[in-house]
């Protein structure tokens, strides 16, 4: 694994934004192809595998915080907890996460975190890398497959779909947008019908949850978390079956920084794990405190011997957890965090591409940068 300089593609901001990445530059470049990430065949095959058996330990990981009724200790409301057992019990359809690893060619890959139920670039992994690698080292390989697979992906969903149909909601932001914008075109490559209108248009007949055109909804994906839909005015409502929710509500289980105490638990040891505890830190001598349902890396304490790094945000009322510190290798001053896709989580669950991002910090925040990468 190394980091390459490259030369940025002519004209490069109008073909990653012909891709569907409008917000490509601000402060400093959100995408950056000065540079780019190469790996090895066996590299790639390393972190495939962990990223398949990561799947599978997450559902034995769930089943066991169910089994053992810890939703209270990793924050989960109790009126949420009758409605996760049911999805649970259901299996109603998954589509995706990403699972975000620290790794460095040197050391096993080391989980830092699974984003379950709202991950974001995947616009960026699945398409503008694809582009970028297609304009300048075509004759290179990239480990990704996430488009294709999100297509047959939906074409399994579909009889579990009514009408053939999906619709597509997010907040009304650019990047969430685009996002869906993006999912949106690959259900209809399945052949489904589609969709798409912000969250807050979601309304409540008394019997249904329906769309703006008043009509109910058979089928939603959402990019919008559980935990902040239980919480809304009509939260006690989605319990209702007459809509699907994609992804489903046990997922809340999983998208949970707690997932990784439990984890630790039932795995220890473990070449892909870092320590993790939902208590005092004592016997790591380097962690990371995250709270169970931050985001974009808000409200982290980095603690390394005598120096402790902090960030801003408005998350950790509902607790944190404690993470052993993964062992870091910068590249050119850079520390990168490799988000590795899975696309379905049943059986069958396939881990099918890579992005990067990195920053100068240590710690991985909104504002971080996507490099591209590829292997030979």
């Amino acid at each position: 694994m190394r980091r390459v300089a490259s030369k940025p593609r002519a004209r490069w901001q109008s073909k990653v934004e012909e891709a569907g990445l409008l917000w490509h530059s601000g402060q400093q470049p959100y995408w950056n192809e000065s540079v780019f990430y190469e790996f090895t065949a066996k590299e790639i095959d390393l972190l495939e595998s962990a990223t398949n058996e990561l799947a599978e330990m997450t559902l034995a990981a769930a089943q066991h915080i169910l089994d053992t009724n810890l939703c209270p200790r990793m924050g989960i409301p109790a009126d949420a907890v009758e409605l996760i057992n049911k999805s649970w019990e259901a299996e109603p359809p998954s589509l995706y996460g990403r699972f975000d690893f620290a790794y460095d060619g040197e050391h096993s890959p080391k989980l830092l975190e699974y984003n379950a139920d709202t991950p974001t670039s995947l616009l960026e992994a699945a398409a503008v890398q694809w582009y970028w690698l297609e304009d300048t080292f075509p004759k290179s390989n990239q480990f990704n497959s996430i488009h294709e697979r999100l297509i047959a992906r939906w074409e399994e969903l579909t009889p579990h779909l009514p009408g053939r149909r999906v619709d597509f909601c997010s907040m009304d932001d650019v990047e969430d947008g685009m996002t869906i914008t993006y999912l949106l075109d690959t259900a209809q490559q399945a052949g489904l019908t589609c969709s798409m209108f912000p969250m807050e248009e979601i309304g409540w007949d008394s019997k249904a949850f329906v769309g703006p055109d008043g009509q109910p909804l058979g089928a939603v994906f959402k990019l919008y978390p559980w935990e902040w839909m239980v919480r809304e005015e009509f939260g006690k409502y989605l319990g209702a079956e007459s809509t699907i929710w994609i992804e489903p509500a046990w997922k809340m289980l999983l998208s949970n920084k707690g997932i990784l105490p439990v984890l630790w638990e039932l795995y220890p040891g473990h070449p892909n794990l870092l320590e993790a505890s939902f208590g005092s830190p004592e016997a790591m001598a380097s962690w990371v405190k995250k709270p169970l349902l931050g985001r974009e890396g808000a409200n982290i304490t980095l603690h390394d011997g005598g120096e402790e790094i902090e960030t801003e945000g408005d998350y950790g009322a509902e607790g944190f957890i404690y993470q052993e510190m993964a062992p870091v290798k910068r590249f050119d001053g850079m520390c990168p965090v490799i988000g590795s896709w899975v696309i379905g989580h049943e059986e069958g669950a396939a881990a099918s591409g890579l992005g990067i991002r990195e920053s100068a910090e240590r710690i991985i925040t909104n504002t971080s940068q996507f490099v591209p990468h590829l292997f030979d």
